[in-house]
């Protein structure tokens, strides 16, 4: 059983028709209590830093969260829930991610126009079993006005490039996470959430 966090501000229907369509047992869940009964938990996520933030916070998501990946537990990021994984956003001041992974999140410059939207390509910063299957250059879904700068280098999973490169995926361990949407992204992105569900298994 796969949990997809439902704190009011995810494309979750989305998320669980792919999985349901992948022949995937799923849930949607507002109960923090339901991560410790799962094998997986993905992180959707739609809107403004600070606000998503403020949500994970009053339903209680940010401790159990941080403990089921300290505990190993796999977990998939999506797009805001990407994000939400570092420690900062300029989107939002002041106000602490989850801080899992080191890191920030930056506006892309006015040198391009804001926000990337559409289809582009991902290279591989390096081979993942969330990747298996999936062939470099391949097109994804993205939209976003900010884009993640991790810290460290090698939690870069894949790279996009839409002026500069940024890293459009991340990985450490059995946390995975990336900026474009693998549920709006045809067989590539399909084939991502059926590696994802199979390393739940």
């Amino acid at each position: 059983m796969i949990a997809i966090i439902d704190y009011g501000m995810g494309n979750l229907r989305s998320v669980e028709k792919a999985f349901v369509y992948l022949g995937h047992d799923v849930k949607v869940s507002r109960d923090p209590a339901s991560i410790e009964n799962v094998e997986g938990i993905v992180l959707p996520g739609v809107g403004a830093f600070g606000d998503a933030m403020r949500e994970l916070s009053g339903g209680g998501f940010i401790e159990p969260l941080r403990d089921a990946v300290a505990g190993g537990k796999p977990l998939l990021g999506i797009c805001l829930g990407f994000q939400l994984l570092f420690e900062e956003s300029e989107e939002s001041p002041g106000i602490m991610g989850l801080g899992i992974l080191p890191g920030r999140v930056v506006r892309f410059p006015p040198s391009v126009k804001i926000p990337h939207m559409g289809w582009n390509d991902v290279c591989f910063a390096r081979s993942h079993p969330v990747l298996e299957g999936v062939e470099e250059g391949s097109y994804f879904y993205f939209v976003h006005s900010y884009y993640v700068v991790p810290r460290e280098a090698d939690d870069r999973l894949t790279t996009t490039g839409y002026g500069m490169d940024f890293a459009s995926g991340v990985a450490r361990d059995r946390l995975i996470a990336f900026q474009f949407h693998p549920e709006k992204s045809s067989a590539s992105g399909m084939r991502i959430l059926s590696n994802f569900a199979r390393m739940c298994g």
